[in-house]
This record gives C-alpha cells, sequence and structure tokens, in this order.
C-alpha cells in the first residue's frame, strides 16, 4: 500500500489512478495523517480470467473418465 501527501495526490490524480486499476491501495496523507483510501472499485473479479479458466478445465475434461458418485 502506498502512502502519498494530499498535495503531491493533487498534482498526480491520473498516475495515482492508474496504480489503483492496477489493484493497488493508496492512502493520502494530510499534515501526516490519513485521510483518504483510494481502492478498486470492484473487487478484483476478472470476468475473462474466469472465462479462460472455465474453457480450460472443459478442455481438460474432454475424454476424461466420469467421476465415481
Amino acid at each position: 500500500m502506498r502512502t502519498i501527501g494530499a498535495v503531491e495526490a493533487e498534482d498526480k490524480l491520473g498516475t495515482l489512478l492508474n496504480w489503483v486499476e492496477q489493484g493497488e491501495e493508496i492512502v493520502t496523507t494530510r499534515c501526516g495523517k490519513s485521510v483518504a483510501k483510494l481502492v478498486p472499485s470492484s473487487p478484483g473479479f476478472d470476468r475473462e480470467a474466469a472465462c479462460a479458466a472455465a474453457e480450460r478445465i472443459i478442455e481438460r475434461s474432454r475424454g476424461a473418465p466420469p467421476l465415481a458418485a
């Protein structure tokens, strides 16, 4: 988790948003005290990655014997 002063945060908002978009959390401080936290808006669920994983599971299961009940 990164910590950044409020004045610097104002100047680097675009960069901060890029970091948050990549999953980082950023604490903004004023006079050394935490004021706010920037966190990703979504909990990190990646639909494309989940679909790709499901496809791999399906592909690997083809031709495999059925599971015993």
